[in-house]
């Protein structure tokens, strides 16, 4: 059976993931990649981004990552897995080091890597200190969502448990500078994925 390319984007609040995300889909269009958002992409997973995001209900943490987790299952089984298993690219924006950083690092849940959440092929890590991450998004104009607004102290948190994740599976894990110019940042990370998309040709 065919497998594809399992690629995705981590980081802080503000770190510019989803730039990259957009970036890397443009480049590889004529592949036609297979594009996701966490949570979200499929019935269930907006109803519980909505739910965890924007609703204004006060979350225990435990059940903020089961919330999230059950987000994920879905996308796996109705569009990550099938995508795979037909050899396409996937890329996606946020997977399940997400989890581990934020209720994991942030808010000290005991968070674990499901058998069934197949791992990365590759992950880059946008790493960029916090407070410039909150300056990025109020000149934005974007408004926050529940976790955006979480405290210094605890996104300080998220970025130090992504940059152990970095450092535990250097060879999954990219980290790059998202201080640098867009552009910049791109390349490095075509650098990294071209010869991956290459060797499925």
């Amino acid at each position: 059976m065919a497998r594809g390319l399992f690629i995705t984007f981590e980081g802080t609040e503000g770190s510019g993931k989803t730039t990259q995300v957009e970036l890397l889909g443009q480049k590889l269009s004529s592949r036609q990649p297979l594009m996701v958002r966490e949570p979200g992409g499929t019935e269930l997973g907006e109803r519980l981004r909505e739910v965890v995001l924007n609703s204004g209900m006060e979350l225990d943490g435990e059940a903020e990552m089961y919330l999230f987790m059950a987000a994920r299952r879905q996308l796996l089984h109705e569009l990550i897995t099938p995508a795979l298993a037909l050899g396409r690219i996937v890329i996606a924006d946020r997977y399940h080091d997400s989890t581990l950083a934020y209720q994991g690092g942030g808010r000290g849940v005991p968070v674990s890597w499901p058998a069934t959440f197949p791992r990365p092929d590759m992950t880059f890590l946008l790493s960029l200190p916090v407070h410039k991450g909150r300056e990025r998004q109020l000149s934005a104009g974007k408004s926050a969502d529940r976790v955006e607004r979480e405290s210094i102290e605890f996104h300080n948190r998220v970025a130090a448990e992504y940059e152990r994740l970095a450092g535990a599976e250097p060879e999954r894990i990219t980290r790059l500078d998202a201080s640098e110019p867009r552009e910049a940042v791109h390349h490095k990370v075509m650098s990294r994925v071209k010869p991956a998309v290459d060797a499925l040709s």
